[in-house]
């Protein structure tokens, strides 16, 4: 069942962004501090009182098999850009021992229906370069490349 996060679940969450941030710290740990979390659970407690934030979880018995933290972000009378409403995934995650078990396809279905009842005009997301399985998984829901952000290392 996929449900709005509810402070009881922080526990669980805080495991699974632990695996997130392992996996970026195992791709970029010129960047990534290892054993550690994006939020503690005082900032996912505050998140989840945010209207324009979203926190969805894959509850599975009381167990939390995956999570997506959601952004609602829009654009209005901007001089350049259209007005638009968007569904940013800030971050998105399936328990390690729950992958493949189509977790993350419910998860992310779940997140373009809850859009297209606000009236999103799209859902974007960021993927770090060389997480091939994410960029696959994605590709396979149907997502394509808006735009690329790039860097060069100077040390």
């Amino acid at each position: 069942m996929i449900r709005q996060a509810q402070t009881q679940d922080i526990n669980q969450i805080l495991k699974l962004l632990h695996q997130v941030n392992m996996v970026h710290h195992k791709l970029r740990p010129d960047l990534f501090k290892p054993h550690t979390t994006k939020y503690d659970a005082q900032e996912l407690e505050a998140l989840m009182q945010d209207p324009k934030s979203l926190i969805f979880v894959f509850d599975s018995e009381g167990r939390i098999l995956g999570h997506a933290f959601c952004l609602i972000q829009e654009v209005k009378s901007h001089r350049l850009l259209e007005d638009i409403k968007t569904l940013y995934i800030d971050d998105i995650c399936v328990d390690e021992s729950a992958r493949g078990q189509h977790v993350g396809k419910a998860l992310f279905e779940h997140i373009r229906n809850y859009a297209q009842t606000i009236g999103c005009h799209n859902i974007t997301l960021n993927v770090w370069e060389g997480n091939t399985p994410a960029l696959s998984f994605y590709q396979h829901m149907g997502m394509g490349v808006q735009k690329t952000g790039m860097e060069i290392i100077l040390h």
